[in-house]
């Protein structure tokens, strides 16, 4: 099964870089096998089609707006992922779920599902995240790495 852990979020908006700078740190801190693959999908959107319709599992990593607590973990999948996304919850909805429709159509949809985070300020241009998000974000890189142990992905610290 060919595995894709694909950071989205514009790196220039505060708190809504956290799932591209969780991405990167998976990729700095662990080895994957070569199933594998890590990616910043950055604010691509439909670029993202191709990509996406070569995995078997998209796990996408993003910043999602839902009214709660910053720093407040989710996990969205299945017709919650659907839901979520169509009614705004993840900051890049439209771009995902325009970008998922496409894969529909051409007959290669992954399974996926979103691990999110709640951010506290997605507004002010600035690179560097708020510390609620930097304090929470090994929170995140854990519940990723865990759902890869559940599936049975192995990988090691470097």
């Amino acid at each position: 099964m060919d595995i894709l852990i694909l950071g989205v979020g514009n790196i220039l908006y505060r708190d809504e870089a956290i799932g591209v700078k969780t991405v990167l740190a998976l990729k700095e801190a662990y080895e994957f096998p070569s199933n594998v693959s890590l990616l910043d999908g950055g604010t691509l959107g439909l670029g993202l089609m191709d990509t996406l319709m070569g995995c078997d599992l998209a796990i996408i990593v993003d910043a999602v707006k839902s009214g709660h607590e910053p720093g407040t973990l989710y996990k969205l999948e299945g017709d919650d992922l659907r839901k979520s996304m169509s009614f705004s919850d993840s900051m890049h909805q439209t771009d995902l779920v325009d970008t998922l429709i496409f894969c529909d159509l051409a007959g290669k949809r992954p399974d996926c599902f979103v691990f999110g985070m709640e951010p506290l300020d997605y507004e002010t241009l600035d690179t560097e995240m708020s510390p609620v998000m930097r304090e929470n974000m090994p929170r995140l890189m854990d519940a990723v790495l865990k759902e890869l142990t559940q599936i049975g992905v192995s990988y090691s610290k470097k």
